[in-house]
């Protein structure tokens, strides 16, 4: 009986742990003239050694400094599981060397980044084809008072029911949020008119004259931002 119990009391600690909420993201650029090449090698690739908590979602960089790129997204899974994982093998390694990396251009991004729940108004896995990311680097210091500001943007978008996935960069660059609009509508959802104006959503949900508040903690709380549009493309991912 005091076994059962024992066990009892760390099922929540052990369900913690295992909260399958990491992402890893890869970003590549293939040449202008090899693109048709590249795509073929990466799907072949894909559904060879990214199948399970490891499949690919593959993104076309529409805008942006990195436009012409490609977005990888594997997972999401847990820290355990990226630390039992191990070497992928030789033969994924050749795979990707000298079916992939040929067609590439010397341009490489590599990055981890954590789901946070409590700053996104959509579930992790409730995805869609067309997004934008807003990338934002809290100034050194400003990274809880940026997660303070973000809940309260949080109350704004859930008034005009915008689904937005919000991660965290985990030991990858620089202090970043992610802020993942998926646009369930599609880009229609961009259209001015489409909700309310965020500045009166903003104050409806954190009080009158709230706004200004606002616009002086982005001031103060944000080092830089750069945003841009990715499309899925389906044929190109992990079946």
């Amino acid at each position: 009986m005091k076994k059962l119990l024992a066990l009892c009391l760390l099922l929540p600690l052990f369900g913690l742990s295992q909260t399958k909420n990491v992402v890893s993201v890869t970003r590549v650029f293939p040449k202008i003239d090899k693109v048709g090449e590249f795509e073929k090698a990466l799907t072949a690739h894909a559904q060879k050694y990214h199948t399970g908590d490891w499949k690919w979602r593959v993104f076309t960089i529409e805008s942006g400094p990195d436009a012409g790129g490609y977005h990888i997204t594997e997972g999401p899974v847990s820290w355990e599981q990226i630390d039992g994982r191990g070497d992928l093998g030789q033969a994924h390694t050749d795979d990707w060397n000298k079916s992939v990396a040929v067609y590439l251009t010397d341009k490489y991004q590599s990055s981890y980044s954590v789901f946070r729940e409590d700053l996104s108004t959509v579930q992790l896995t409730d995805y869609s084809d067309k997004i934008a990311i807003l990338h934002i680097f809290p100034k050194p210091g400003f990274g809880l008072k940026m997660e303070e500001h973000l809940k309260n943007v949080k109350k704004a978008w859930e008034i005009g029911k915008e689904t937005v996935a919000a991660y965290q960069a985990s030991s990858s660059g620089p202090s970043q949020f992610a802020l993942v609009s998926r646009y369930k509508g599609g880009l229609k959802e961009r259209a001015t008119g489409f909700r309310k104006p965020f500045n009166e959503r903003y104050e409806e949900a954190n009080g009158a004259g709230s706004y200004n508040n606002y616009a002086e903690n982005v001031s103060k709380y944000t080092d830089n931002s750069w945003s841009e549009l990715l499309f899925y493309k389906k044929e190109l991912s992990s079946k």
